[in-house]
């Protein structure tokens, strides 16, 4: 087990190096970037928005429970969900669902890629296939899945606000006096870390499994789902070191 993890670990370091390596036709690699940076960030916005509603909606409502039968003034509802939206649902849950939507997808197509020849056939070229296939991925990522990140921020307090005033949870000055209470500036940028990191996780791991996948359609299907789980394990485990490092 230890000599495997080894093994795929090199690998990945080793992929790694050659994409960061200086490209070729920097006009190529330009229009790759905004062709991924409109399948990540278009082709997400909708999925982001409809979760993001909804998990704003959810926290309202879970809270104002907890918080009916104790002295905590209602007007905490909207302090609560802006601060859990900025440190934890916005930058975890979406990058969690685009590992899903967007990490599998690259994983698809870089295996696919690898099991028709195409990227054997581009080597013998003398192309660098792993910069020119997951560097404009890459570079794309770590543009829109933070603005990604931000607009779920934006959009969870709204959720909050349609689940809590309308049903008279509270008054609209109440939830609005909560949303600007005790903020602080440096959640933004550990939401912005995190957001950063996640994305390059998911980029790096769901290539590295579509770029060594071998076999037929069985193969790449298991490489999708393991883009996927390996994904959304090292996100859960990078949130957990980045709140340990930027909070203690």
């Amino acid at each position: 087990m230890n000599l495997n993890f080894v093994h795929y670990f090199g690998k990945y370091i080793l992929m790694m190096r050659n994409v960061i390596a200086r490209p070729e036709n920097l006009s190529m690699y330009y229009k790759e970037t905004m062709r991924q940076m409109n399948d990540i960030g278009i082709g997400s916005l909708v999925i982001v928005g409809i979760i993001s509603i909804f998990i704003g909606a959810v926290t309202a409502v879970q809270f104002a429970y907890q918080l009916s039968s104790s002295f905590v003034p209602m007007w905490y509802i909207g302090y609560i969900v802006r601060d859990i939206a900025i440190i934890e649902m916005a930058p975890t849950i979406t990058c969690l669902v685009l590992a899903g939507k967007v990490g599998s997808n690259m994983a698809a197509e870089i295996g696919g890629m690898r099991q028709k020849e195409h990227i054997d056939a581009m080597e013998i070229m003398g192309v660098n296939t792993a910069a020119y296939l997951i560097l404009p991925k890459l570079v794309a990522a770590l543009i829109v899945i933070p603005i990604l990140v931000a607009f779920s921020c934006f959009i969870i307090p709204i959720g909050g606000y349609l689940s809590s005033v309308p049903t008279g949870i509270l008054t609209d000055s109440e939830y609005i006096q909560g949303l600007r209470s005790f903020f602080d500036s440096f959640f933004v940028f550990m939401m912005f870390v995190k957001a950063f990191v996640f994305a390059f996780i998911i980029v790096t791991v769901s290539c590295f499994q579509g770029y060594y996948v071998g076999g037929g359609s069985i193969e790449l299907g298991k490489a999708s789902t393991r883009a996927v789980v390996f994904s959304d394990i090292l996100i859960l485990l990078a949130d957990y070191l980045i709140a340990l490092l930027l909070t203690t």
